[in-house]
């Protein structure tokens, strides 16, 4: 008998290149019916007022037009919409894209290569998905190109929190209660493999100047909840 085949995403060691991309896109698309309701109960619903805090990081004017990466279900098209902006809604998995209830304009796309026009939106933002994007310089590079003279990014992801007892705790929740988690309501090896996905960031002082170098300013991080997550902010020159 021949052994049964295994997800895209059940590795033994985290994927790069290709692989990595295509086992993401494969990931989310079987993941994206429970996406929500897991995301509410392993952050106890953190992830509503993290959304609220970036999408208010952007500064922008009412009515302003803003893409959002990775926008899976659409929680954070929701979050633009209710603080009066206006969302473009872009994601590589069609399996996210086809569970969007936030009826923003959508569209399946890769953030390395997106199809939108140059100096085209007021701002972007991008939830939890730095580290699955496989070349975070050339992400940055496409943030600059799509983004007009003074509009705004917002990116917000998993950090390690600088404090050594909240570290312990959070490495061991993550690492252990969430899996457990995964498999009691969606997929096991996918949120085995979230938490470990951290490891694919760059510290945050380099991450800071890769947005320097696409062609930002006032570039600021923040790590919020204790350093659960943390906040890239920035202004296209």
């Amino acid at each position: 008998m021949t052994e049964p085949a295994r997800s895209a995403w059940d590795f033994d060691t985290l994927p790069t290149g290709d692989h990595k991309a295509t086992a993401v896109r494969q990931m989310f698309d079987a993941i994206a019916p429970r996406y929500d309701l897991v995301n509410r109960i392993m952050t106890f619903r953190l992830d509503v007022r993290w959304r609220r805090t970036t999408v208010s990081a952007l500064n922008l004017p009412n009515d302003s037009l803003v893409l959002d990466l990775a926008s899976g279900t659409g929680d954070f098209c929701r979050e633009l919409m209710r603080q009066q902006l206006r969302p473009l809604s872009l994601d590589f998995s069609f399996g996210m894209l086809a569970a969007d209830t936030s009826a923003a304009p959508r569209t399946q796309g890769d953030a390395l290569s997106l199809p939108v026009r140059s100096a085209s939106v007021d701002g972007i933002t991008c939830g939890f998905a730095l580290r699955n994007f496989v070349e975070l310089p050339r992400f940055f590079a496409e943030l600059a190109r799509v983004v007009r003279p003074r509009g705004r990014v917002s990116l917000l992801d998993v950090s390690v929190p600088r404090n050594p007892i909240v570290r312990f705790g959070n490495s061991v929740y993550f690492g252990r209660i969430v899996p457990k988690i995964g498999a009691l309501f969606s997929d096991r090896a996918a949120y085995r493999y979230l938490p470990r996905s951290i490891s694919y960031l760059p510290p945050s002082d380099e991450m800071c100047e890769m947005l320097r170098h696409a062609g930002f300013a006032d570039v600021a991080h923040r790590q919020l909840s204790g350093g659960l997550v943390q906040l890239l902010t920035a202004t296209r020159i």
